[in-house]
């Protein structure tokens, strides 16, 4: 027998007994105080059996929360990047509206490791994305560690020019930061190198040509000096967003 079933049994033999007692018959506190103990019984493993699906349904949340966050650096993962372009190509695509991508990664990096070690290298990064959420000033600005020492700043509704304000805003923030790296070529603090291509979104594009886009503008960048960004212009493709 289930908790309910045990339930509408209590309920139904107080239904009897009360019924009972009107039509005449002895007021039996026995039975009434066995089914009171007997329903008190009901309530403590009610009240355990909903904290304990509280706790499920809470951790369950929690767990998927988590899915969507970088464990190191605290800020957005690839995964919730690629379920947030997604659904912005789907919403900007039905206005013909822009969306600017930066890719960008930490100058001299491998270098950073060896000369500081890994751990300082971690604190590093955790410093690059607070720097980058504060670069960030729309609450629709969506900043995420793609993997490694590697981020993507996607900045919806943003045309070529807000993309140039926000770059160099970035630059400026992580000189600004002034993390000491004595083997960077290019300062003597933590820089960082960005792509960056504006699109106007539509349905048919693909995520990850975005990305490779912006990516192209790293790479250029890189070639020529670091510490800076370059603007690519996106070419369409064909296909579906997958």
């Amino acid at each position: 027998m289930d908790l309910f079933e045990k339930e509408q049994h209590i309920y139904d033999n107080a239904l009897s007994h009360v019924s009972d007692v009107q039509k005449g018959g002895p007021y039996g506190f026995k039975e009434f105080e066995a089914l009171t103990k007997e329903y008190g019984r009901l309530l403590k493993h009610l009240r355990r059996t909903t904290k304990l699906f509280d706790k499920t349904v809470g951790d369950v949340a929690d767990l998927s929360d988590k899915a969507y966050y970088d464990e190191l650096t605290g800020i957005y993962n690839r995964r919730f990047l690629e379920k947030n372009l997604k659904q912005n190509i789907k919403k900007l695509s039905r206005s013909s509206n822009m969306l600017s991508i930066m890719f960008l990664d930490v100058d001299f990096f491998k270098q950073y490791n060896d000369t500081y070690g890994h751990a300082a290298g971690d604190a590093c990064l955790v410093s690059v994305a607070e720097t980058l959420l504060k670069s960030a000033m729309r609450e629709n600005d969506i900043v995420a560690r793609y993997g490694g020492d590697e981020f993507v700043i996607a900045l919806p509704c943003t045309d070529g020019h807000g993309a140039h304000v926000a770059a160099v805003r970035v630059l400026e923030k992580m000189i600004d930061r002034n993390i000491p790296h004595e083997k960077s070529e290019v300062a003597n603090c933590v820089t960082v190198s960005i792509g960056v291509t504006t699109i106007k979104v539509q349905h048919s594009h693909k995520i990850e040509d975005y990305i490779k886009c912006a990516d192209d503008g790293l790479y250029m960048s890189k070639q020529n000096g670091r510490n800076r960004y370059t603007c690519v212009k996106f070419n369409d493709a064909a296909g579906e967003v997958q």
